[in-house]
């Protein structure tokens, strides 16, 4: 690859990335969730709408400790967002649902990723795609490789 075109990339990436990490808190911490952050609103996408999520399972998705999720928990709580509830089977396990609140906030975070990606995929076809996907996953592999041998 030429180095004109690596520089390029790699450009573009760094301002891809704050324009992302940007943008979106923009969008989703509106007037009426400033009162959460955008990782918050993360929490509430990993939570979900479908059924109450175990805090294990949502720790383990966010890649984040139990004890970070639970501040996180407590603050949600607090503002109305979420409510924890023991399960019934297993008094260990403590499940989470989003209440009316969170659902809203849940598919506000959606509709402005369902937009993003609408964004994207403009004018591209179904090979211009692929490509992209395996850009992206790509991306993601070296992320994930690069994390794994920061953690020995």
């Amino acid at each position: 690859m030429e180095k004109s075109t690596s520089r390029t990339l790699n450009e573009m990436l760094v301002k891809l990335f704050n324009n992302i990490m940007s943008t979106e808190e923009k969008a989703v911490i509106t007037e009426e969730y400033k009162d959460i952050t955008n990782n918050d609103m993360h929490i509430i996408e990993a939570i979900g709408i479908e059924e109450p999520r175990r805090m294990s399972d949502i720790a383990k998705r966010l890649e984040v400790t139990m004890g970070t999720l639970t501040t996180n928990m407590n603050s949600l709580e607090d503002k109305g967002y979420i409510v924890r509830e023991r399960s019934t089977t297993d008094k260990r396990v403590v499940l989470v649902v989003l209440t009316p609140k969170g659902k809203k906030a849940f598919y506000h975070h959606r509709g402005f990723h369902r937009n993003m990606i609408k964004a994207i995929v403009k004018g591209l076809d179904e090979e211009e795609m692929k490509v992209m996907i395996k850009c992206l996953l790509n991306l993601n592999e070296f992320f994930t490789k690069y994390e794994d041998q920061e953690q020995r």
